[in-house]
């Protein structure tokens, strides 16, 4: 399995990452555990959660993915195949204080079971606190051995620069990655804005909503279509005249290549030069198997064309 490093870190990852917000919500323990075994049979290494995972769900707090995630690399003794990416400042709690992010990383580190996280990333910014303070704390934690790398999610382009900028001044670890959103549909902001910071930076990529809250997967065409899971009325907000052309373009290419819609948009992503890895989520082995296939799919230019021109967008 292809490995890409990881910004100038010296974490390798393959490209696909599993989105863990299913854990504990649209995949129960006895799932999960089945997806995260394929997902590593299958030459995988890297997974994404967050300690604010699952929040949303009525009576959970946070922290059950992590919880599961911990039980199976007790379980399944993989800890040192796999590299566990977890987010701090997230959900409910927008807080990068040095306090709270000393008192977060030692409750992920004992939900997750483990001694290190490979990559601790900044879920939210939060502005009153000074980057250099948010920073420092890193710092200790990688000197502490408790933090490999740092990433950075959800940061205004403003702030990430800012915090760029203090790492080199200050010797502090820097922000090795950046988790944005992006995928065929929402291609502008991350383009226009973003991509010119993580080419000048060297900072790796890690993208999340790869299917656009699946509308990319083919399965939204009308509004009546909202109504076939709780994702619906995000994934039918897409379904404007570019919207459709995208859909279109994606089912002529699916059809060349004999697969489906979703592993065609996943691909697209895998072979973009200045993406690192795509985040997906599985919440059964055959969807999984899908977008496994995506990695081999191998589109060729003319392809790649067809997605570009279709998912092109105009300058404000």
């Amino acid at each position: 399995m292809e490995k890409r490093q990881l910004g100038r870190s010296a974490l390798q990852i393959a490209p696909l990452v599993f989105g863990g917000n299913v854990f504990g919500w649209t995949a129960d323990e006895a799932t999960s555990f089945s997806l995260l075994d394929a997902f590593v049979s299958a030459g995988f290494n890297t997974i994404d959660t967050a300690d604010s995972y699952s929040h949303w769900v009525p009576g959970h707090s946070g922290g059950e993915s992590e919880a599961i995630i911990g039980k199976w690399l007790k379980k399944s003794g993989k800890r040192d195949q796999v590299i566990i990416a977890t987010k701090v400042g997230g959900g409910k709690v927008r807080d990068l204080s040095p306090a709270y992010i000393e008192k977060t990383v030692e409750e992920s580190l004992r939900r997750l079971q483990t001694d290190y996280i490979d990559l601790y990333q900044s879920h939210y910014d939060d502005p009153n606190t000074p980057v250099d303070d948010t920073l420092a704390t890193y710092d200790k934690l990688v000197k502490a051995g408790k933090v490999r790398v740092i990433g950075a999610s959800n940061f205004s382009p403003e702030r990430l620069l800012q915090s760029l900028e203090s790492s080199e001044e200050n010797g502090f670890p820097r922000y090795e990655s950046l988790q944005p959103l992006y995928n065929l549909y929402d291609r502008q902001k991350f383009e226009r804005e973003y991509l010119p910071i993580t080419q000048q930076y060297q900072l790796g990529v890690i993208s999340y909503y790869s299917l656009a809250s699946g509308f990319l997967s083919g399965k939204y065409r009308s509004k009546e279509d909202a109504a076939k899971s709780a994702r619906g009325e995000k994934a039918i907000s897409y379904l404007d005249e570019r919207g459709q052309s995208i859909l279109e373009t994606l089912d002529e290419v699916a059809a060349d290549f004999k697969t489906t819609p979703a592993s065609v948009a996943i691909a697209w992503l895998v072979q973009r030069p200045d993406i690192t890895a795509p985040i997906v989520s599985a919440t059964n082995t055959k969807q999984l198997e899908d977008l496994v296939k995506a990695t081999q799919l191998g589109l060729d230019a003319g392809a790649i064309e067809k997605l570009n021109i279709a998912s092109d967008y105009v300058d404000d």
